[in-house]
């Protein structure tokens, strides 16, 4: 006969399994069952690159998924900025970026992603965020 402990173990484990096996698993955000995809969309249509980085900073995982997240967030940021670099500030966007996936590199665990991503993400917010005042635009 198994013991409590034993049977519980049994019953518990497929149970976890499932959860994370999962391709297409939910969180709560926006107050709402939200997909990854979901909220990398929600990320997307925002309004403005502050918006998009709150939106990603709620809903985030601290885990790998948030590669996706940072990744909406660099993309609605860029738009602020990325097309009025000179070769000089592209490069020195570039070492910044690069900065932070080199700052995790050699730590194992899911929550490191997340790290660098939320890491890149800010650079390209402070990039916006320089581009929007020196144009004379308040960030949204």
């Amino acid at each position: 006969m198994l013991s409590k402990s034993c049977l519980a173990v049994f019953l518990v484990a497929p149970a976890i399994v499932l959860s994370v096996a999962s391709p297409a698993r939910a969180m709560v955000c926006m107050d709402k069952s939200m997909t990854l995809d979901e909220v990398v969309e929600a990320i997307g249509v925002q309004n403005s690159c502050e918006s998009a980085m709150k939106l990603a900073q709620d809903c985030q995982l601290t885990a790998s998924g948030d590669v996706q997240l940072g990744a909406a967030v660099e993309n609605k940021c860029e738009a602020d900025f990325k097309p009025g670099l000179n070769t000089a500030q592209n490069q020195a966007y570039k070492r910044e970026m690069r900065a932070c996936d080199l700052k995790y590199r050699n730590k194992s665990g899911t929550m490191y992603l997340s790290f660098s991503a939320f890491c890149r993400a800010e650079v390209a917010q402070r990039y916006s965020q320089r581009a929007l005042k020196a144009a004379g635009t308040k960030a949204r």
